[in-house]
């Protein structure tokens, strides 16, 4: 997985249509931060932040420009999140956020590409008591200790600054976010690896051999699924 943080299932576009859902679940949440507040970036912070997060993954601003304009013309689409929990080979556990406009179409497909790979969900909470909700921002440097002051010194809450490699990478709370961001912008910093609300488990299982591969498997899978916003899980790789 690469950095022991590093728990989302983030979206390398391998396949069409990976790199399709990629855009498809950007549109939704754009739209959605556009629909609630003014769609200008400059005012909605919400829209601001859900712009840098996509743009890091590589989501064209075609893609970006558009969702803004459905927002702006009045378009009524209705989006309804959901959460599940699951568990799969060598007691790895995973939660999977979705954002759709039919319910029963997600879960079949979430069910679906979870169960042919070994895996089951559990019931609401049987799995997130073992994560923790944080904002997690990540970009290079090695300045640590700068930047940890100055988080503080701007009364951010901050839960942990980590230095891996020439990666800072900052945990707070998730209601502290952008507060942060704007404090690390004022030190210079504007570009972002990471700048999100995330899931952090509390602890990790090293997958091996089959179990590996049928864990990623599933991650492709879901990768390719347009209603599922994001997976969080527990599992490393060897």
């Amino acid at each position: 997985m690469g950095r022991a943080h590093e728990v989302r299932a983030k979206s390398m576009a391998a396949t069409a249509a990976a790199r399709s859902a990629l855009f498809m679940r950007a549109s939704k949440e754009i739209y959605m931060a556009a629909k609630a507040g003014t769609p200008d970036p400059n005012e909605n912070l919400s829209l601001r932040s859900a712009i840098e997060k996509w743009r890091s993954q590589n989501v064209t601003k075609e893609v970006i420009q558009r969702a803004i304009e459905k927002a702006k013309g009045g378009a009524q689409e209705a989006y309804e999140s959901g959460r599940y929990e699951g568990f799969s080979q060598g007691n790895a556990t995973f939660i999977i956020d979705t954002l759709t406009d039919n319910v029963n179409r997600a879960f079949v497909e979430v069910r679906t590409a979870v169960t042919k790979r070994g895996g089951h969900l559990g019931t609401p909470g049987s799995v997130s008591f073992n994560f923790t909700e944080c904002g997690l921002l990540e970009f290079k440097g090695t300045n640590r200790d700068e930047v940890e002051e100055n988080l503080i010194m701007g009364d951010v809450d901050v839960m942990e600054v980590e230095l891996d490699e020439d990666i800072i990478v900052v945990k707070t709370t998730p209601t502290a976010l952008n507060d942060a961001k704007v404090v690390l912008e004022g030190m210079g910093i504007t570009e972002f690896e990471t700048c999100e609300i995330t899931m952090i488990p509390n602890d990790y299982v090293t997958l091996t051999g089959e179990d590996a591969e049928k864990f990623k498997n599933m991650l492709d899978v879901l990768d390719e699924v347009g209603d599922v916003q994001a997976v969080y899980h527990n599992a490393k790789f060897e």
